[in-house]
C-alpha cells in the first residue's frame, strides 16, 4: 500500500468496516477478460481469516467462471463525503474506508454449511439471526463462498 497513514491493520476495525458495508464486488477472470459481479454478502472470520457467503443462481456466467478458474479479487468501500474549500475544485478530497483483496471462491456443498451462510448474509442484511429454511428452498439455491488470502484495508478521513 502506497500511503501507510491510511492503512487499517487492526482486524477489529476492519470487522466493523465489513459490517458498514452493502456490497462486496468480485472480480473473475474470464478468458483474460475481467467480470465484476456486485454482491449482497454475509461474513464470518475462521482461524483469523475472513469467508464471505454469496448465493445466486447455479446457473450462468458467473457459475461457469468458477468452475474453470476459482481465483477472484474483491472490493468493498463505505462512508464516502466529498468535502472541500470555496470553489476551488482542486481543494476537494474524498473521505471513505475501503478493502481490497484476493482470495478463491468455492460452491458450498454442504448442505450445514449452506444454511449458515445463508443466514450470514441475512444477519448482514438485516440484522436477523432467526430464519426458517425449508429443503427445497435451500436446495434451489447456489450458496458460494470466497476464502480470503489477502486484504488491504485503507481509510480516509
Amino acid at each position: 500500500m502506497r500511503r501507510k497513514d491510511r492503512e487499517i491493520t487492526d482486524r477489529v476495525k476492519i470487522k466493523e468496516i465489513i459490517s458498514e458495508c452493502d456490497c462486496c464486488r468480485l472480480g473473475f477472470n474470464d478468458n483474460g477478460k475481467v467480470y465484476i459481479v456486485p454482491l449482497n454478502f454475509g461474513f464470518v472470520e475462521r482461524n483469523e481469516k475472513f469467508i464471505f457467503y454469496f448465493h445466486g443462481a447455479k446457473t450462468g456466467r458467473k457459475h461457469d467462471i468458477m468452475k474453470e478458474n476459482n481465483n477472484v479479487g474483491f472490493e468493498l468501500d463505505t462512508n464516502h463525503r466529498i468535502y472541500g474549500k470555496d470553489d476551488v475544485a482542486c481543494t476537494y478530497t474524498s473521505a471513505f474506508q475501503s478493502i481490497i483483496g484476493t482470495g478463491k471462491v468455492f460452491v458450498v456443498e454442504n448442505y450445514d454449511e449452506k444454511i449458515q451462510g445463508l443466514i450470514e448474509i441475512m444477519k448482514h442484511n438485516t440484522g436477523k439471526t432467526k430464519w426458517q429454511f425449508n429443503e427445497k428452498m435451500v436446495n434451489s439455491v447456489c450458496v458460494f463462498k470466497l476464502e480470503v488470502e489477502e486484504l488491504a484495508c485503507k481509510e480516509h478521513e
